[in-house]
């Protein structure tokens, strides 16, 4: 890429001229992201917070330098950099959290997203992307509910929170509305409520780590109250260890008390695309709201929700004018109005990435993919539970595998954990379940075989090894160094 001349604005992304100004720009980050990520040399780096800290302000500050270093030294540099430090969820020992791998096209179609950049919150920012996000939230909503809509969210979080407000504003509403969770939901639900001042959630038993009906039917006649009054949410795909509620018989229990339903789908969602799968998700469809998060089961960059409505109706109470960008003639005269199809104002083309991975794969090819991680977790719990050393929760409802050391301590899962991240060599998480911790491994990754998954079980064997040395190691120095009473004396 020749140097323009002194004074020269840098080259823009957009326009016709923005592809030949990435390209070079591009080879240079391609070429950074994989340096960084053969000096990582595994899933996260080695050394801890502190280590990755010092390496970080090392290539980094001046972070404003008085001279730039010119682009092709700052990608190289930081790119590398972060690359380097990154947990990456491509490594198949990285596998704590629901934090999928991208897939390779939608990573690209999000580039595309990146220059052109659309806003959308009117139409004469993004024409095509106005129509396209029309197209895809219609498409994905039918998954669901035959007629209904969906709006694009920044996950699950996000839907959560336009579920409450949905359900404070619906016509059907009736006072304040009392939110009713299981203990296995997901925190944003309980924070919605505090953003929206809403009364505090009627908290649920689920003692077997799903929301428990008879629980429920129980507060909801304890509580009493109007049709309206009340909001169910439950959860399909937990948190913790991937969990199903019981969907069917909570939706029996919403319609018996006039009760309005919000299912948490961010990460069962992704079942709907299997054949095999989505009848674990039998009455999704009698929700009146469903949040759904295709950085997930999706395998989109982030961020990649939405939230699907029944009753399209349901979304008027979010219009809200601005004459700069929904003036009321250019509605009248055919100007799609997007200020109503969000809380956001500026908001990225997030659609872009979906489309094309819905298009390039297909029903099938997805649903080939979630087939794909939930056999590799059935498989991978059958193996846990075979191996002496370990001790399995349950049979994975999704891709979430809950298994702990036999015979281990909490105290010693937490330090196994903690003892792999430092050390770099594998990303677990942890979840606390019938009294008990236990290590977490989420797979989403379609390229992980079973070689890998036994690799990780090696490395937390030894790792819980080294662990019970060193606490051998400890309790023989500690009693050497107890002082023995001397023959014929009474020890004080």
């Amino acid at each position: 890429m020749s140097t323009p001349p002194p004074g020269t604005p840098p080259p823009l992304a957009g326009g016709a001229r923005g592809p030949d100004a990435l390209r070079p720009l591009l080879a240079a980050a391609l070429d950074a992201l994989g340096t960084g990520a053969a000096a990582r040399r595994g899933p996260l780096p080695a050394g801890g917070p502190e280590t990755v800290a010092a390496r970080v302000r090392a290539a980094a500050e001046p972070i404003l330098p008085e001279r730039g270093t010119g682009p092709d030294a700052a990608l190289r540099t930081l790119v590398h950099t972060l690359a380097e430090g990154a947990a990456d969820p491509a490594d198949p020992l990285c596998a704590a959290h629901l934090h999928c791998p991208p897939l390779a096209v939608a990573a690209a179609a999000d580039l595309a997203a990146c220059a052109l950049n659309p806003s959308m919150d009117s139409w004469d920012q993004a024409p095509a992307a106005t129509a396209l996000e029309a197209l895809v939230t219609r498409a994905l909503a039918a998954e669901i509910h035959r007629g209904g809509d969906a709006l694009v969210t920044t996950g699950g979080t996000e839907a959560n929170q336009l579920a409450l407000l949905l359900a404070r504003e619906s016509p059907a509403s009736h006072g304040p509305v009392r939110l009713l969770v299981g203990e296995n939901a997901h925190h944003s639900l309980a924070r919605a409520a505090w953003l929206l001042g809403l009364p505090d959630p009627v908290v649920v038993p689920a003692p077997a780590g799903t929301l428990d009906p008879a629980a429920l039917d129980e507060a909801l006649t304890e509580l009493g109250g109007p049709a309206g009054t009340f909001l169910v949410a439950a959860t399909a795909g937990t948190t913790d260890a991937g969990l199903i509620d019981p969907l069917e018989e909570i939706a029996d229990l919403c319609a018996r008390h006039g009760a309005r339903l919000h299912i948490d789908a961010a990460y069962g969602g992704g079942l709907l695309f299997s054949d095999t799968r989505r009848k674990r998700l039998r009455g999704l469809e009698r929700a009146d709201t469903v949040a759904l998060d295709l950085h997930k089961l999706g395998w989109q960059p982030a961020a990649a929700g939405l939230i699907a409505v029944r009753d399209p109706r349901d979304l008027h109470p979010l219009a809200h004018r601005a004459d700069y960008l929904n003036a009321g003639d250019d509605t009248e005269a055919g100007m799609p109005d997007l200020l109503g199809r969000s809380l956001r104002t500026t908001r990225r083309p997030d659609v872009l990435k979906i489309a094309v991975t819905l298009k390039a794969l297909g029903r099938t090819g997805l649903g080939a993919l979630v087939d794909q991680v939930c056999d590799q977790a059935q498989e991978f719990a059958e193996t846990i539970d075979a191996h002496p050393a370990f001790e399995l929760y349950d049979t994975p409802a999704i891709s979430t595998v809950l298994f702990r050391p036999a015979d281990a301590t909490d105290d010693r899962v937490a330090h196994i954990r903690r003892s792999l991240l430092t050390e770099g060599t594998a990303v677990l998480g942890r979840a606390d379940l019938d009294g008990r911790r236990w290590l977490k491994a989420t797979l989403l990754n379609p390229h992980t075989r079973p070689g890998d998954l036994a690799a990780l079980l090696k490395l937390v064997e030894e790792c819980d090894a080294a662990a019970t040395a060193a606490t051998a190691d400890d309790a023989a120095t500690a009693a050497r160094a107890t002082p023995h009473p001397v023959e014929g004396t009474t020890p004080r």
